[in-house]
């Protein structure tokens, strides 16, 4: 007879040549899904005012201030939440509590603003999209973190890439449908009353992702117990507030890039609709069509772009690639009255292309236990940029025009490529471990191939290297230039974090 040991092993690995198993590909692929569908109802009822501008104007009577502060109210509490959403799922929450906890308050916070506007009361339809932004933003913090947890290697940016292709995927549905949704309820109902019931069919997609939300969550525990990830998770330093102020001079470099050269393409996206129908005389549906191409083109491109990514390396250099395309795509829009749909074409590929190189960045300059404060340092900046930025832009809008929103927009551009540069000049100078190729990052971590440490598929770093490493450059800088072995040692132990943050974990260890 067999004896109970190895009857054990033989169901371990049973289990883990089973889909069933966290390890197993299809397992994974389901979970990826999952994660892609946890952010669609949010991005779907973002844009919903955007799809319906010229309904809003004329049933609710609002003007392009008011408008554009349905855009920036939304952006205002993640100014300091979803920093506070990404320090509460590291320290507090969990990934799985946090996310189904954003998700319900983004479900509610659509339901407020239908219900505001089916009643015609500004103020409501004002706290709705407060709501809806006290959730919207710290969700994607959830999700990105979801994603180097399962994703960390080789393959995490066109993760990351598709991630957010479904994402955008749910922005350019809405455009799609929210008018001919209108229309349809116009048949039994009149004035704002028939925006607010077109707003309360866009909430179910919220509801729809809630629910891949809880199976995710439900799919992370279960992976969490038969990989033992927690008592790995538990043996980590918790991360401290005051630790925000050891992060690298880059990943501010990235925040920059996150918060200037998103505000020209949300405001633009969220005024487009007027801008297609005043300047180029597009109807409503058509000005809808050419608005979501940006958004569909991520949607096609960004895990294409991600693949890339994965095989060519050099993320720096392509995010100031897709910088300078954006600028030249605004330069058409702005200048010419060439068809419309060429400059958008070529917005839609660089802001895919930047995404799927941009945001794996800042999974390489932090911590395993400080990505979700990190991504939602990330975010903070960005919103506070958008809150501003959304009122200015309708301000500029109703006093100047749209060629002076042009011009707003393409200088936040260029300082977004002037960060871009810094980063690649520091990067540089540090051995360029944020711009290499793949075969470059394979040779530097070769010798660390024969190491005895195994690790768990869906582990994180440690980040008490980081720490060790962030007090000893403190100390050199006070010490003679007799010490520059130690110096370059140090260097060659950042690197050697970063590139492990890019290459699979491939060793499962057995069930216990």
């Amino acid at each position: 007879m067999d004896s109970p040991m190895s009857s054990d092993l033989r169901s371990n690995q049973l289990a883990q040549n089973s889909w069933c198993h966290p390890a197993n590909r299809v397992h994974r692929f389901l979970a990826l899904l999952l994660m892609c569908f946890l952010c669609f109802g949010s991005y779907f009822c973002y844009d919903t005012p955007g799809a319906l501008a010229d309904n809003f104007k004329g049933d609710s009577h609002l003007n392009t201030s008011q408008f554009a502060l349905l855009y920036s109210i939304y952006s205002w509490p993640n100014v300091i939440l979803c920093f506070i959403g990404g320090y509460l799922i590291d320290r507090y929450f969990g990934i799985r509590l946090g996310t189904i906890i954003y998700m319900i308050i983004v479900t509610l916070g659509a339901i407020v603003f239908a219900t505001g506007v089916y009643i015609n009361a500004y103020w409501l339809m004002i706290l709705g999209r407060f709501i809806f932004g006290i959730g919207g933003e710290s969700l994607q913090v959830a999700v990105n973190s979801y994603v180097v947890l399962w994703f960390k290697g080789k393959e995490l940016n066109m993760v990351f890439g598709l991630q957010l292709s479904f994402s955008r995927f749910g922005s350019t549905v809405n455009f799609w449908v929210m008018e001919p949704i209108y229309r349809w309820v116009a048949n039994y109902y009149g004035g704002y009353e028939r925006l607010g019931v077109a707003l309360f069919i866009a909430s179910f997609t919220c509801v729809g992702s809630l629910i891949c939300g809880l199976l995710l969550g439900w799919m992370d525990y279960r992976a969490e117990k038969i990989l033992g990830r927690r008592e790995e998770h538990n043996s980590e330093e918790p991360l401290r507030l005051l630790d925000i102020v050891n992060f690298k001079p880059v990943f501010w470099l990235v925040s920059v890039i996150c918060v200037a050269y998103y505000l020209a393409i949300f405001p633009f996206i969220a005024l487009g609709k007027l801008f297609f129908e005043r300047k180029f005389d597009f109807s409503p549906q058509d000005a809808n069509t050419v608005n979501s191409m940006v958004y569909l083109l991520s949607a096609a491109l960004s895990p294409f772009f991600g693949i890339l990514i994965d095989k060519t390396g050099r993320n720096v250099m392509w995010v100031i690639i897709s910088t300078i395309t954006t600028i030249g795509a605004h330069f058409l829009l702005a200048f010419t009255f060439f068809n419309p749909y060429l400059g958008v074409i070529i917005l839609g590929i660089s802001y895919s292309l930047l995404a799927s190189g941009l945001w794996p960045l800042v999974a390489l300059i932090v911590a395993g236990n400080q990505l979700g404060t990190a991504y939602g340092i990330c975010q903070a900046v960005q919103n506070l940029g958008l809150a501003t930025v959304l009122i200015l832009a309708g301000v500029i809008v109703d006093r100047y025009g749209y060629f002076m929103l042009e011009m707003f927009f393409l200088g936040c551009l260029f300082i977004s490529l002037i960060a871009a540069v810094l980063i690649y000049i520091v990067d540089s100078a540090n051995n360029g471990v944020l711009n290499m190729s793949p075969s470059m990052r394979e040779s530097i971590t070769k010798p660390r191939e024969n190491d005895d440490e195994t690790a768990n598929l869906l582990d994180h770093e440690d980040g008490s290297e980081q720490e060790v490493t962030d007090s000893r450059d403190q100390t050199s800088q006070n010490q003679p230039p007799l010490v520059r072995d130690l110096a370059q040692s140090q260097s060659d132990r950042i690197r050697s974090r970063y590139i492990t943050q890019l290459l699979p974990n491939t060793n499962i260890p057995e069930r216990q």
